[in-house]
């Protein structure tokens, strides 16, 4: 197994205080992660406020990978989980956060790349971002103050991380290598699909059109495709494609 595949990655969304951002490096670090993203950071980067906070973290500030877009930050990923409150309408699996990290580490321990997706502290995830995950770890917490700071929440997965690995790794066992996609595969594919659906006029009527694209991209993100799964998808709407031509 790869350095990079034994933990997984935490990817902060629109981040907006450097406090947070500093924070949650703080807390991951606790509990031996180290493996930061930051996608646009509404205060730019670097920031000194989140290296003032992240203390003896700050290593992982140096090394955080920046990127522009959500869909940049997950490319390499094979399944990412989105922190929200609230699925918001989209059928996702949810999971709590130990049964979130015990999905991670079998998926790490064959040679995935997993992620977990953070919104922005006010607003959190937008669904445009969650509609590209896989699955959804929520946390249960008093109905009356559901709110969790960005940092604790990124402590509170940490930490279930750290319980896990530690349970898990003292199996000692021989794991296989994974053939599984990664998201950048899996978004090429449904766009493949949608742009083949576009010219059938599936998209129809035009005032839904944009809520069934959703949806279709929601149901690729659920399905754990492996590399041959994606090639029988394609090879089945290339032959779909040739016989509707000679009809």
């Amino acid at each position: 197994m790869s350095v990079e595949n034994k933990h997984p990655c935490f990817i902060f969304v629109n981040p907006q205080m450097g406090e947070n951002i500093g924070a949650s490096a703080r807390g991951m670090w606790n509990f031996g992660l180290e493996r930061m993203r930051i996608v646009a950071p509404r205060d730019g980067w670097p920031n000194q406020k989140a290296v003032a906070m992240a203390s003896g973290a700050g290593r992982l500030l140096d090394e955080a990978l920046i990127f522009p877009t959500f869909t940049d930050a997950i490319a390499d990923q094979h399944f990412i989980f989105a922190t929200t409150a609230r699925p918001r309408d989209l059928l996702k699996p949810i999971y709590s956060p130990e049964e979130a990290m015990k999905l991670a580490f079998s998926k790490i321990s064959r040679g995935q790349n997993v992620g977990f997706a953070f919104g922005p502290e006010r607003s959190g995830l937008e669904n445009l971002d969650i509609v590209k995950a896989n699955a959804i770890v929520s946390v249960p917490v008093n109905a009356k103050f559901p709110s969790l700071n960005l940092a604790q929440c990124a402590l509170l997965l940490a930490y279930e991380w750290m319980l896990k690995s530690s349970n898990l790794n003292n199996d000692k066992q021989i794991l296989e290598q994974s053939s599984m996609v990664d998201v950048m595969k899996v978004e090429k594919l449904s766009q493949y699909f949608e742009d083949a659906l576009e010219k059938a006029d599936f998209f129809y009527p035009e005032d839904k059109a944009e809520s069934m694209k959703i949806n279709f991209r929601n149901m690729w993100s659920r399905m754990p495709l492996t590399n041959s799964d994606v090639q029988i998808f394609y090879g089945m709407l290339r032959q779909l494609l040739r016989a509707n031509k000679k009809s």
